[in-house]
């Protein structure tokens, strides 16, 4: 009996040293396999932060809408504190924004609203309009060319855009409804920045 059981466990012995020396050749599979589940893994994570990091920028977009103005598929919010043009434009693009440039005369009579509202109804703000790289050729903050514009064309002495040179840079008036004029980009005036809602 005990010869019998001596035997079973030397039997043992051989099996589980057979399958050790198999396990190798296995494990490169079951490796592979772990990479894959491993790289499977790494790509949700990655997604769901990619999902996490949208819906963090719709609250806050949802946030700037309710603090300021929503127009079409834009979200205007004013900025008080007087300031140079290139101030107002980097104080936006730190928000994600950039300074408000209405594309449509509904746009800016709404944008016009606002800034009486928010900002006081005298008030001059900078809108996202320029023409620094090419004079007498207005461009928004992308560069692209401005389609819409509301120059203040009634005074028949000074129409607007009439600075020349030394001022590159417009802002819409409240005081005259909504009317552009071009200003020195060094003046420090109120803004609005623009957030495109997608």
């Amino acid at each position: 009996m005990e010869v019998r059981g001596v035997c079973m466990l030397v039997g043992v012995l051989l099996l589980l040293n057979c399958s050790f020396q198999q396990t190798p050749a296995e494990k490169k599979p079951v490796k592979k396999a772990k990479d894959a589940a491993i790289e499977e893994l790494r790509k949700q994570i990655n997604d769901i932060v990619q999902e996490l990091n949208l819906l963090k920028e719709h609250q806050a977009l949802q946030t700037v809408c309710l603090k300021g103005k929503k127009v079409n598929n834009k979200c205007f919010l004013a900025d008080t504190v007087r300031k140079r043009y290139h101030a107002a434009t980097e104080d936006c693009h730190a928000m994600g924004g950039v300074l408000g440039a209405p594309t449509s005369g509904d746009e800016n009579d709404q944008l016009r609203d606002y800034v009486r509202q928010s900002v006081g109804p005298d008030e001059q703000v900078w809108l996202g309009v320029q023409d620094m790289v090419t004079e007498g050729t207005w461009a928004d903050q992308t560069g692209s060319s401005v389609t819409f514009k509301n120059w203040d064309t009634s005074n028949y002495r000074s129409p607007q855009p009439d600075g020349g040179k030394a001022q590159n840079c417009a802002v819409l008036s409240g005081a005259a409804g909504g009317k552009w004029y071009d200003e020195n980009c060094r003046e420090e005036k109120p803004s609005v920045c623009q957030f495109n809602i997608v």
